[in-house]
């Protein structure tokens, strides 16, 4: 199926001289003088080397036909990510190189979209947010409000990010699974 390459997105299946490949970033640059290009990063499933095309906007690019269905992260191993399909059972290992720089977001039981290609997996696409307990942060300063600097603090999955002043250890938190920033303290 032939769509235009301004309407790409992350996650997204293109063929190209025959080999798939899985988009990574899209963005779309309009320069103020001369033609708008789409700038896509993708990877070759088949092999996993990274590759960037440009595109005019307008420009047909052929998109793989591909199966994106809800499965639930059940765990990891030296196989790879392991999911399951809720409405049939089955079970599928995804490689560490699809799953890339979502891993630390993976919680076991987590819901996520994953795109099937004949069989395999090739794209992984996370909830936007997700819950995480701070496991290390600077103490609380008495009297300092919420609306100053951010200070930096450690997730319980390892991932590096910035707080307000008014979190504290032990507190669940509402991050971006994008780029692991803070949205709000978790209502549970």
């Amino acid at each position: 199926m032939k769509v235009i390459a301004s309407s790409l997105r992350k996650g997204n299946v293109v063929e190209k001289d025959g080999k798939l490949y899985v988009i990574l970033s899209a963005e779309n640059i309009h320069p103020g003088k001369g033609t708008p290009v789409t700038q896509l990063d993708m990877r070759r499933i088949s092999d996993g080397v990274k590759v960037s095309e440009r595109y005019r906007t307008t420009e047909q690019v052929e998109r793989a036909h591909v199966e994106d269905r809800e499965h639930t992260f059940l765990y990891a191993d030296g196989e790879g990510f392991h999911f399951m399909n809720p409405e049939s059972y089955d079970q599928i290992a995804v490689s560490e190189d699809v799953v890339g720089d979502s891993a630390p977001y993976l919680q076991e039981g987590m819901s996520v979209t994953l795109s099937v290609h004949e069989g395999v997996g090739i794209a992984l696409e996370l909830p936007q947010r997700a819950i995480y307990e701070v496991v290390e942060t600077e103490p609380t300063t008495k009297g300092q409000t919420a609306s100053s600097s951010y200070k930096p603090a450690v997730l319980s999955n390892g991932v590096k990010t910035t707080v307000p002043p008014h979190i504290a250890v032990g507190t669940r938190i509402v991050v971006m699974t994008a780029d692991g920033s803070y949205v709000e303290r978790a209502k549970d």
